[in-house]
């Protein structure tokens, strides 16, 4: 009896011990990975802010292959929640949002030693080759789970920054996916109404074309706020004279105007006027990348319904969505318009 008390004293001895020792241990942690995903931030901030693409890029089914996601009413934005069931259960409810700038998350696992509540953050950072993605976790271990982690070998920290950066690259991966979308459609012949407008004009290499015409474009744009005119319709960009054998353009980059402008001499900016013209228009949703694509589908329609191109006027693209306002390249929207030659209506006798 007495070697039992004796094992009962060591047991306790050990037990109290052990508490004390793993009590006195700091519990609280925060880990947290980051990238620079090659993408805006609005695109990045907005591929986390919507839990429905969380079961796109997240780590967790490779490592769970059983794990269902059920989704609330609200998915996107502050409250918005989901929750999981598989090995591990839990939950996740949106309690703040900065557009853009920060999300904020309440976090629920349902554990073996039972329910664990950390606190989940994200920053979101423009930064040169595009957003600095920063993802955290903080919280504060129970005393079982210092003396799992101690007792097991398992290292916490290690494995929730392996998570970590497998989700970062997920979404990154996706992002880079979603930015590639785009589709052409050829709309058909259409009458495009023309009328005053204000551009300017330089050539350059096809290569550096892109280069070349925002800072044109953003010249004409200062010329209209400075002098207070009133703009009439989208930017467009008008393809003067295309020498393919060298690979050069003589191009000009205009914003549509109610009416006729006087400019000072030798200004860089100056009036010009589009008289109207019956067109074959193809819509580009996508990178302006996918221009020249879009450029054959619209050739081979005219060869295919037998119209022909009109030399004497030119091909122009108008730039439905501003690159500044909508950062994903998949929703820019660009219609082209190519020329041809309409057929002059028959003369009846005696008129």
């Amino acid at each position: 009896m007495k070697i039992l008390k004796y094992l009962f004293f060591l047991l306790l001895i050990i037990i109290i011990g052990s508490a004390i020792y793993f009590g006195t241990k700091d519990g609280t942690y925060d880990i947290q990975d980051t990238m620079v995903i090659n993408a805006p931030p609005e695109v990045v901030f907005n591929k986390v802010n919507d839990y429905k693409s969380w079961e796109e890029w997240g780590p967790w089914k490779k490592e769970d292959s059983t794990i269902t996601f059920t989704y609330a009413e609200k998915t996107v934005g502050e409250g918005a929640s989901y929750s999981w069931d598989g090995e591990m259960s839990g939950s996740m409810t949106t309690t703040k949002v900065i557009p853009n700038k920060e999300i904020e998350q309440d976090l629920t696992l349902n554990t073996p030693g039972g329910e664990r509540n950390p606190k989940v953050y994200w920053t979101f950072e423009e930064v040169e080759g595009g957003t600095k993605v920063t993802w955290g976790m903080k919280g504060e271990h129970t005393l079982i789970d210092k003396a799992y982690y101690s007792l097991s070998g398992m290292d916490f920290d290690a494995e929730m920054h392996k998570m970590n950066e497998a989700g970062l690259e997920g979404i990154a991966e996706e992002v880079a996916e979603d930015m590639k979308q785009y589709s052409i459609n050829v709309d058909g012949v259409t009458q495009y109404g023309g009328g005053y407008y204000m551009y300017t004009t330089s050539v350059s290499k096809m290569s550096e074309l892109g280069e070349k015409m925002a800072p044109m474009m953003g010249e004409v744009m200062n010329f209209i706020t400075k002098n207070n005119l009133n703009m009439a319709g989208m930017p467009f960009t008008i393809y003067n004279e295309v020498d393919n054998a060298n690979g050069t353009v003589i191009f000009s980059t205009g914003i549509p105007v109610k009416e006729q402008v006087i400019t000072p001499e030798g200004s860089p900016v100056v009036c010009g006027f589009m008289n109207p013209v019956k067109a074959v228009k193809i819509s580009l949703k996508g990178n302006y990348t996918h221009l020249p694509e879009a450029y054959t589908k619209g050739r081979q329609y005219i060869d295919k319904n037998g119209h022909q191109i009109d030399p004497d006027r030119k091909m122009f693209e108008v730039y439905v969505t501003d690159p500044e306002e909508t950062p994903n390249p998949a929703d820019w929207l660009t219609e082209i318009y190519i020329p041809i030659i309409t057929e002059a209506e028959p003369v009846q006798d005696g008129i």
